[in-house]
C-alpha cells in the first residue's frame, strides 16, 4: 500500500520540479536563473545548472556574480563528466580572472578533467598531452596547493601512458623484423626516444630490454662482415642493461643474449 501511495507523490514532485525549471528557463531575469542554477547544482542537477548558466554567463559579465557564474558553469560540466566543455570554461575563467577567487581550483580542474578524459594508450593522446600541460601549469602556479600531490601523481600516470604507447610502437617494429626494411633499428630509436623523454618512467627496464633484443636480432640477422661489429654493440647494451637492472625480471633472457653474442666477438 505504501508503494502505491508513494509513487504518485514522487511523480507529482518530479513533474512539479520540471514545471518550475521550464518556467525559470523561459524567464528573462538573469539573476533568477543564476540563483536557480546554484540551487540545481547543489541538488546535483548538473545539466539544468549548466543550461541555465549558459544563458546568463555573458549577461552577468561585469557584475559581482560574473566570476561565480563562470566557475559554476565549468564545475557543472565537470560534475556531469563533460570534461572537454568543463576545461574550456575553466580556462576561460583563469584567463579572465588570473587572481580570482576560484583561479586555483579552475586551473586544477581544467587539468584534472583532461586527465579523467585521457584515453587508452592505443588511441589518440591529444587529451593526455593537454592534461599534462594544464596540470603542470597548475603546479607552476600553486606548488604548495593541497592538490599538488594529486596533480603530480596524475602527471606521472599520464606520462606512463605515453610511454606505454611508445612501448607498443617499439614492439610493433620489433615484431616486423626485417620486413620491408630494418625495423629493428626503428624499434631501438623509438625506445631510446622514450627513455630520453621520460627518464624516470617505471617502464625503463622494459624499454632497455627492447633495445637489447632489437640490437641482438639486428646483429644475428646481419651479413657476415657486419656481425662482429654489431655484436659488439649488443654487448655494450647488455652491460648497460645489467648495470641498471642486475636483478631484473629480464636478467636470464639478457644473459642468454650475452652468451650468444660472445661467440661472435673474440677479444
Amino acid at each position: 500500500m505504501r508503494k502505491k501511495i508513494f509513487l504518485p507523490i514522487l511523480c507529482s514532485l518530479l513533474l512539479a520540479g520540471c514545471s518550475e525549471y521550464n518556467k525559470i528557463l523561459k524567464s528573462t531575469d538573469p539573476n533568477l536563473k543564476f540563483e536557480y542554477a546554484k540551487q540545481a547544482f547543489e541538488q546535483r542537477r548538473y545539466v539544468q545548472a549548466a543550461t541555465l548558466l549558459e544563458d546568463v554567463v555573458k549577461i552577468l559579465k561585469g557584475t559581482e556574480k560574473a566570476e561565480e557564474s563562470l566557475y559554476l558553469l565549468g564545475l557543472s560540466y565537470y560534475e556531469n563528466h563533460d570534461y572537454v566543455s568543463a576545461s574550456t570554461y575553466f580556462q576561460t575563467y583563469y584567463t579572465h580572472y588570473p587572481k580570482g577567487k576560484y583561479t586555483e581550483l579552475s586551473r586544477f580542474y581544467s587539468g584534472y578533467g583532461c586527465y579523467l578524459d585521457s584515453p587508452e594508450p592505443q588511441l589518440d593522446q591529444t587529451m593526455t598531452y593537454k592534461a599534462i600541460e594544464e596540470l603542470q601549469k597548475f603546479l607552476d602556479y600553486y606548488p604548495k596547493s593541497d592538490k599538488a600531490t594529486i596533480a603530480q601523481n596524475a602527471i606521472f600516470e599520464l606520462q606512463d601512458k605515453l610511454v606505454q604507447k611508445e612501448i607498443d610502437n617499439a614492439q610493433l617494429y620489433y615484431n616486423l623484423g626485417n620486413y620491408l626494411g630494418n625495423n629493428y633499428e626503428s624499434a631501438v630509436i623509438v625506445a631510446q626516444n622514450a627513455l630520453k623523454n621520460y627518464p624516470y618512467t617505471k617502464h625503463k627496464e622494459q624499454l632497455q630490454m627492447i633495445i637489447l633484443k632489437a640490437r641482438f636480432q639486428e646483429a644475428y640477422q646481419s651479413v657476415e662482415e657486419k656481425k662482429v661489429e654489431r655484436f659488439r654493440v649488443v654487448l655494450d647494451e647488455y652491460y648497460s642493461f645489467i648495470n641498471d637492472f642486475p636483478e631484473g625480471k629480464y636478467r636470464r633472457e639478457a644473459d642468454n643474449i650475452y652468451k650468444i653474442a660472445t661467440r661472435f666477438v673474440k677479444d
